[in-house]
């Protein structure tokens, strides 16, 4: 019989393109991954590999192989998903989640503690990776549910085999020291109030310096970036030290303290936030009471 861990691998290399980014995606070593590929073969008796420059190439049987595993999988969730909802009482085992940083800070915190008291037979283990890399890890089967954002206001691409639903609209705000100028203005800031002053915003590369960019696409003048700091409550001790202001993501903020405040901005940028799941997990119990309490920790 076909050992189901060895053929999860098979389809993780088949989708990473070497065993390094496989097993980076599964959470194990490259050489447990290439351990589990030769057991596979010994299994079926023929070659699912074949190297190809520094990477792998899948040969024919291989290929059926991965084409014939998604119904394996659905079959096995299908049978874990009977025998729980026979079993009486709330959901129970474990839920693997996979999510960016800011979506564990603002709604996944609060939805695994609300869980825990709702589902004490229910351990959620939450690990942090960006969208790109959950979707794959929930497509390998390394991960049962992903929290991703759009990507500069695309939605995030998602594999046919994935169910998704939207949980939450994040927005940016414009934070500011009570003393700055911006502070005492009354209107929605627009481009020509915030050219002139100084900026601490997160990197490039990242959706929240895109969301900053974004703010003076219909200028040609750069705005005055002074500091570049990935960790939002580094930004706000620079914001509260004078002299620059931020644009933070609500799900990152933390609390502002007395010296700090919003203020209102004519385009507040937005990202959109999906939950995804195996569409052969659709029933899972643990899936649909996760969802919940992440509706419910926002209102959605």
């Amino acid at each position: 019989m076909i050992d189901v861990a060895a053929l999860r691998a098979l389809r993780a290399v088949a989708a990473a393109g070497t065993l390094v980014r496989a097993a980076e995606a599964l959470g194990f070593t490259a050489s447990a991954v290439s351990q589990q590929i030769k057991r596979l073969e010994r299994q079926v008796g023929v070659p699912v590999l074949a190297p190809a420059g520094r990477g792998v190439v899948l040969t024919p049987a291989g290929q059926a192989l991965v084409d014939a595993a998604p119904e394996v999988f659905q079959a096995l969730e299908r049978c874990v998903e009977a025998a729980q909802s026979v079993s009486a009482g709330a959901p129970r085992g474990t839920l693997r989640v996979v999510a960016f940083s800011t979506a564990i800070r603002g709604l996944l915190a609060p939805a695994v503690a609300a869980l825990a008291v709702r589902c004490p037979d229910l351990r959620v283990h939450v690990t942090e990776q960006d969208p790109h890399q959950a979707l794959h890890a929930v497509d390998a089967g390394a991960a049962d549910l992903a929290v991703v954002h759009d990507a500069d206001g695309l939605p995030a691409p998602m594999p046919p085999t994935l169910s998704r639903r939207h949980i939450h609209t994040d927005i940016g705000d414009l934070v500011v020291d009570r003393t700055h100028p911006l502070a005492g203005l009354d209107h929605p800031l627009g481009c020509a109030d915030l050219l002139g002053h100084a900026w601490v915003t997160s990197p490039p590369g990242t959706t929240c310096h895109q969301w900053f960019r974004r703010l003076f696409a219909e200028v040609p003048e750069d705005p005055d970036v002074r500091h570049l700091v990935d960790d939002f409550a580094t930004q706000l001790a620079l914001v509260a030290a004078g002299g620059v202001v931020a644009l933070v993501p609500r799900l990152a903020r933390p609390p502002l303290g007395e010296n700090l405040l919003t203020r209102p901005l004519r385009r507040h940028p937005t990202r959109e936030i999906h939950a995804a799941w195996r569409s052969s997990a659709d029933a899972s119990p643990a899936i649909h009471a996760l969802l919940t309490e992440l509706r419910r920790s926002k209102g959605n």
